[in-house]
């Protein structure tokens, strides 16, 4: 069983930045891939990015590619996602996610362990 906590959302300006954290409980949290996915008002939950259980392989989708970072620290058990040249269109509930399998973890249907997410709003 792992639980995720998501922090460090909020209102940032347009070109701003923010850091997400994603604090995890279980024992086993070193042995997931994890991953950050968005959803915006209206539209479906999408895939941001994915971080393998070393932390040696990284994914991003287009969208944000070159402008966020995602990392883990598991002696910490956390994951953060940095996010740089904010855009409006990065607003959106922001939701951690774990799964044992990483080379799926694009796909939210078959996610784990959800964390209840945290809202960030990006002004123009």
């Amino acid at each position: 069983q792992v639980q995720l906590v998501e922090s460090g959302g909020g209102l940032v300006q347009a070109g701003g930045s923010l850091r997400l954290s994603c604090a995890a409980s279980g024992r086993t949290f070193s042995s997931y891939a994890m991953g950050w996915f968005r959803q915006a008002p209206g539209k479906e939950r999408e895939f941001v990015a994915r971080i393998s259980w070393s932390g040696g392989i990284t994914d991003y989708a287009d969208s944000v590619k070159g402008r966020f970072t995602i990392s883990r620290d598991n002696a910490k058990n956390a994951v953060a996602l940095q996010m740089n040249s904010l855009k409006p269109e990065d607003t959106a509930v922001y939701y951690c996610a774990a799964r044992w399998n990483y080379g799926a973890l694009r796909d939210s249907s078959g996610v784990d362990y959800w964390g209840k997410g945290t809202l960030v709003t990006v002004s123009s």
